[in-house]
């Protein structure tokens, strides 16, 4: 595939404030990452869900499987990040080796739909309000896509990856915002170690749908923060 520059993504820092990850935009303003806000705006019975799953697999094992999917993610992304620029990476570590396999079937499934790409890890901002990288901007089955690689420790039923969905829809926008595009189609490409991959492309109606829903989730986030912001001015 080749490379469009056909847009330019600014150079951003990441930054942590109260423990919670922000994106320094030009030196002129820290906004939350859309990770953040998703964070921050769960539904109740999904945390609950969370902390039964840590329970049950004790601290320590939850904690190790967590590590180890995100050691496993990262090196997925990379292997993929520098095989599309044409680079090529090696890792030759035991999750490095498990990641290789799992990026060579995204590869071989996925991004053999992706003719051309405008960015790889690029930052995107809606002033004001959030900021995040998206893993790829490209043109997939010929429509500019929002797309995002992700590692599972398992098959994944559609209804799971709810927030998944949002945050594409909140790539997308700031995409348009910063770009004057209009862009109505995002991709999750997703593989298991044991190299189950699949694919959820979310377009149409149903990304307008994910797009209102993200403007709520951001609207609770600023709610949440102003009553905190309130209650510890009156506290000091």
């Amino acid at each position: 595939m080749k490379h469009n520059n056909k847009y330019i993504y600014p150079k951003t820092i990441r930054v942590s404030i109260d423990g919670k990850r922000h994106y320094d935009i030009n030196d002129k303003e820290k906004l939350p990452s859309v990770t953040t806000i998703l964070s921050q705006t769960q539904r109740a019975e999904k945390a609950e869900g969370l902390r039964k799953w840590r329970e049950l697999k004790g601290e320590a094992e939850a904690t190790r499987i967590v590590d180890e999917s995100g050691a496993r993610g990262t090196a997925m992304h990379k292997i993929l990040e520098e095989y599309i620029k044409g680079d090529g990476y090696l890792d030759l570590t035991k999750v490095g080796k498990e990641a290789h396999n799992m990026a060579m079937k995204v590869i071989s499934d996925g991004l053999c739909n992706v003719t051309e790409y405008y960015g790889l890890e690029s930052t995107l901002y809606y002033p004001g309000l959030y900021a995040g990288a998206t893993d790829m901007i490209a043109l997939h089955n010929n429509r500019m896509t929002i797309i995002d690689f992700k590692q599972s420790n398992k098959p994944k039923k559609r209804e799971w990856i709810e927030d998944y969905c949002l945050q594409l829809a909140a790539y997308g926008m700031a995409h348009d915002y910063m770009h004057k595009t209009q862009i109505d189609k995002a991709v999750i490409m997703m593989c298991t170690p044991d190299n189950f991959y699949q694919e959820f492309v979310i377009e149409g109606e149903e990304y307008r749908q994910y797009k209102y829903k993200w403007l709520g989730r951001v609207s609770k986030y600023y709610e949440q923060k102003q009553r905190t912001d309130a209650n510890n001015e009156k506290t000091e």
